[in-house]
């Protein structure tokens, strides 16, 4: 079975993006390091998983870059997509090929993808995703980008989580910019052991 991997930008305070959908705080502190960290995730996968609200910032952004512009847009770029999405009726990505859209039975959509033969599916951002396959069991490892930095307000990666589910630290990795990568698997999920 395929692994579906959450990577995940959070500031020290649990933020996935602060006030007003700002970045910055992750644009402004990306170094070389964080590049082989993503460099070396993307060769590891053959699908993205988004939700509709990252979908729409990348799908606005990735499929006009270059390689040269921004190392890593052709793996992107090439890469099948699903999106989870109720409202829309279609996911275009450019001149690349489109994203498949799973509207309703998600939890059984995505057990059906994880079955298929293939490297590992990565969810990148779309914290309401993560929120609601981390309920359903789906998210085999989390890993985790914590900046150095406490934005005080922003939008959660976790929130309204109505039972807890238990993690097990499985490594670190530290880069020279403060970035600290933990990477945790799910011991318990719906109250049970994974």
């Amino acid at each position: 079975m395929r692994t579906l991997i959450a990577s995940e930008f959070v500031s020290a305070d649990g933020y996935i993006v602060g006030p007003k959908e700002d970045m910055s705080w992750v644009t402004g502190n990306f170094n070389e390091e964080m590049a082989k960290y993503a460099g070396d995730l993307m060769a590891s996968m053959d699908t993205i998983l988004l939700g509709r609200v990252t979908y729409q910032i990348m799908a606005n952004a990735w499929p006009n870059w270059t390689e040269e512009q921004s190392p890593g847009a052709d793996k992107m770029n090439h890469t099948p997509k699903v999106v989870l999405s109720r409202t829309l009726g279609a996911a275009p990505w450019g001149k690349y090929k489109p994203a498949d859209v799973v509207r309703d039975d998600v939890e059984q959509r995505i057990m059906e993808l994880k079955q298929k033969s293939g490297k590992s599916i990565v969810i990148y951002g779309s914290a309401n995703a993560v929120q609601s396959l981390t309920r359903m069991g789906l998210i085999d490892e989390y890993q985790l980008l914590v900046h150095p930095i406490f934005l005080g307000d922003g939008k959660p990666l976790f929130r309204g989580m109505e039972v807890p589910v238990g993690l097990k630290h499985t490594r670190t990795q530290s880069f020279g910019n403060g970035v600290n990568v933990l990477y945790y698997e799910p011991q318990s999920v719906k109250g049970k052991r994974a």
